[in-house]
């Protein structure tokens, strides 16, 4: 689904042609984006290597081992000053280049527990352990995109450091899908061993047309809870289920039932999602287990619409088991990750530089992702923030589906297949043209000379 509405002609996009870039000095867009266009030019080759290197070497969250050390390496290489292991497995490279704002571009290292199925030449086919048991990897979400512009954005400010001053401090962020990256990277003093940024950036690639970027002011992300629902019973042979308590049959009524509190419970104006997307019962057709236990997740943007989920789930599943006969059901909930919530004066800045840098490509989104991210984390611990969308898939692809009244493979599909490039290209643009937008404009001859010095140039 388009995530934004396609302007047909944006008035006054000369006049956004030059922005504020720090305390002072204006950034020339134009000029800036040619110059970025100009080192992509010659470092595309290595950035589209990375990627089809980190997508076919794809790790769990947590378990980005190789990953790391793989972007570590990278960094080292720019001249950044890295320290591993934040969070974990997650990672924090510095770049000094004189006086000036503190500003964060944020990555995720992980993969999702799943099968690729796209038939690509460097289709992924390593596997983990994940709870337990051997799964197929994957980056079905497009973190390895994302790693690519992040390595790229750094390449390029670096290489254009004679045009801006202050500190660089891209963060490398491990099991952003587990929800719980973000935070562990937080509680081991992301911002206490290292200097809170003034400004902070991140983006997600999605199902836009490749070449696209989106954006929108304040809610950008849904909030996200996991639900686990243990049912339990009383087992027996399944030819005799009258002197059983089925788990299982009140697994499946539950599964129903709970939608009517996303149908009638909730106003309808407001969003809100509940799915079960695990069900564990049993091993043999003829026997009824003593339990069956549900995994779901639940989203919502409104913290009235999501207590009233809570509190619906719950007593829904209460009353599966009354019905039963049956002990109350074990119900737990799992905070996920909230809300992401750009900066209104940052998003104002940023979406000004996107209008006059893409033009007709930049789309305001009409409504905010109905999947969550833990960025927020960082945005909670004081850090000023804007968060984009950055397309992914052909507009001939998305021409076809929408003529066959289809949908193309989006985010978690097996299928996922973002085209690399344009979509590191555009990646890297935006975000070196966002952070450059935020950095103070170098003083002539003083800032290439201190950074020199800083890198061992």
């Amino acid at each position: 689904m388009r995530t934004g509405i396609r302007r047909a002609a944006l008035a006054g996009v000369a006049a956004l042609a030059t922005i504020s870039a720090g305390a002072a000095g204006a950034l020339d867009i134009p000029a800036t984006k040619a110059a970025i266009d100009q080192g992509l030019d010659r470092q595309y080759p290595h950035l589209d290597a990375l990627y089809k290197d980190i997508h076919k070497h794809p790790e769990l969250g947590f378990l980005e081992v190789r990953t790391a050390k793989t972007l570590a390496a990278e960094m080292r290489a720019l001249g950044f000053e890295v320290t591993e292991g934040v969070g974990k497995t997650g990672l924090v490279a510095i770049y000094h280049n004189g006086p000036g704002p503190t500003v964060m571009v944020r990555t995720e290292l992980d993969a999702l527990p799943l099968p690729e199925k796209t038939g690509l030449p460097y289709a992924s086919t390593a596997t983990q352990l994940w709870k337990g048991v051997e799964t197929p990897v994957a980056h079905a979400c497009g973190h390895d995109i994302h790693m690519a512009v992040w390595v790229g954005t750094a390449k390029t400010l670096v290489d254009l450091k004679a045009r801006w001053s202050g500190t660089l401090m891209f963060i490398a962020q491990p099991a952003e899908e587990l929800a719980s990256g973000a935070k562990a990277m937080v509680d081991d003093g992301l911002f206490t061993r290292f200097r809170k940024p003034d400004y902070g950036f991140a983006l997600h690639v999605g199902t836009d047309p490749v070449g696209d970027v989106a954006y929108r002011s304040g809610v950008m992300s849904s909030n996200s809870d996991e639900l686990d629902v243990l049912f339990t019973g009383r087992g027996g042979h399944g030819a005799k289920p009258h002197i059983t308590i089925d788990p299982v049959m009140m697994a499946g009524r539950f599964i129903v039932d709970v939608q009517s509190v996303i149908s009638r419970e909730k106003d309808p104006s407001a969003f809100g999602v509940i799915t079960i997307g695990s069900v564990q019962a049993g091993n043999a057709g003829n026997v009824i287990p003593d339990t069956a236990l549900l995994r779901g997740t639940i989203r919502s943007f409104d913290p009235e619409v999501r207590t009233k989920l809570l509190d619906g789930i719950s007593r829904t599943a209460r009353a599966e088991a009354m019905m039963a006969g049956a002990p109350e059901p074990k119900v737990t909930f799992g905070a996920g990750g909230k809300a992401v919530v750009n900066d209104a004066a940052l998003s104002d800045r940023s979406i000004g530089v996107l209008k006059a840098a893409f033009g007709a490509k930049a789309e305001a989104m009409e409504q905010p992702n109905f999947a969550s991210e833990d960025y927020s984390e960082y945005i909670i611990a004081g850090v000023p923030s804007f968060f984009f969308r950055l397309g992914g898939i052909d507009p001939g692809v998305l021409a076809k589906a929408e003529a066959a009244h289809t949908s193309v493979p989006g985010n978690h599909s097996p299928y996922f297949a973002p085209v690399p490039e344009p979509a590191i290209r555009t990646g890297v643009e935006a975000m070196s043209l966002l952070v450059m937008s935020t950095l103070q404009p170098a003083a002539s001859g003083q800032v290439g000379v201190v950074a020199a010095q800083r890198s061992g140039e």
